[in-house]
């Protein structure tokens, strides 16, 4: 039984947007600044609409419109109550502000806490269906495509063409694939930062990839408790969590970030003295779950990464 966002009746899909653009370089820092400069002052989406935003950002109007829905997709901007107003998000502001911790997205730290808002939602379907309900470890294109039309067929999806799930699919696989041809130059072999997480590798194949699941060193324990805690806001109410649904329900840290099940016992294992008992892990009974001690915010939790770029910091300066 297929479970998750995803299938629920009042879901509404979401497959265009990016104007078949995967996620750049610079974007999430241009998208910022932009609102930034005019945060809270009524219909300031104009930003990227206007006819200076293409001399502003130097982008074509197709891709300005694509930077505003990465940087919306990833958590950094937001839509206001205001009508044709964004604003700033708390994230946004804690990575990309003033003394924001990686304004250039130089740390992993940034790249996951992305991936995470991107993939780890249910928003953007393809990006979520594929690392949450895609039931196996290799995939050609093709395997996604039939998979979301399955689906959008058993749900009654409206308006959902072949060819809209087809770019969708290529602009994930270009979000998340490094390209390894000859040919190929380094800076269009990552042409999205979140290739370099190794999410997705090709195989040997020519349409050939696979999902890369196992340890992930660059995933700080941050990273992973603010994940942790967005997904049990939205998953259960309760003062526990299974470590059943921490590392396989849809839209768990551990389906979302790859993890095998030894890596997120490891994980929740270290989750007391991290968070000094606020969280706690336990095995009562032959009941592996963990203890929430109070409610902690989203917001809130984000003060937990601040760890991943401190030990990045200090091993710099080492």
């Amino acid at each position: 039984m297929p479970r998750g966002p995803v299938f629920l009746d009042d879901y509404t899909p979401q497959l265009s947007g990016h104007e078949t653009f995967p996620l750049r370089y610079g974007w999430l820092k241009k998208a910022f600044d932009a609102v930034n400069e005019c945060d809270g002052q009524p219909g300031n989406k104009s930003v990227f609409l206007s006819g200076e935003a293409i001399a502003r950002f130097g982008l074509g109007k197709n891709m300005v419109a694509s930077m505003r829905h990465w940087a919306g997709a990833a958590g950094v901007i937001e839509d206001s109550d205001e009508p044709n107003t964004v604003r700033t998000t708390a994230l946004g502001r804690k990575i990309f502000g003033k003394d924001g911790l990686d304004p250039y997205m130089e740390d992993p730290a940034s790249l996951w806490m992305v991936h995470w808002q991107i993939s780890g939602h249910p928003k953007k379907t393809t990006w979520y269906w594929s690392f949450n309900n895609y039931p196996g470890a290799t995939f050609e294109r093709e395997n996604l495509v039939k998979g979301i039309e399955k689906v959008a067929k058993d749900r009654s999806w409206k308006r959902v063409s072949a060819s809209t799930i087809k770019r969708d699919v290529e602009c994930f696989v270009r979000t998340y694939g490094a390209r390894n041809t000859v040919q190929t130059s380094y800076e269009d072999a990552l042409e999205s930062p979140l290739a370099e997480l190794g999410l997705v590798k090709s195989v040997g194949k020519k349409d050939g990839f696979r999902f890369v699941r196992g340890p992930k060193a660059t995933l700080g324990a941050g990273v992973f408790l603010y994940a942790l805690i967005d997904f049990w806001r939205g998953y259960s109410q309760a003062s526990t969590l299974s470590f059943e649904a921490i590392a396989h329900e849809p839209g768990s840290p551990g389906r979302t970030f790859l993890l095998d099940e030894n890596d997120v016992a490891g994980r929740l294992l270290s989750l007391e003295d991290f968070t000094n008992g606020v969280f706690r892990w336990s095995e009562t009974a032959g009941l592996k779950q963990v203890i929430r001690d109070g409610e902690i915010s989203v917001d809130e939790a984000l003060g937990f990464i601040n760890a991943d770029y401190r030990v990045a910091l200090e091993k710099g300066a080492a």
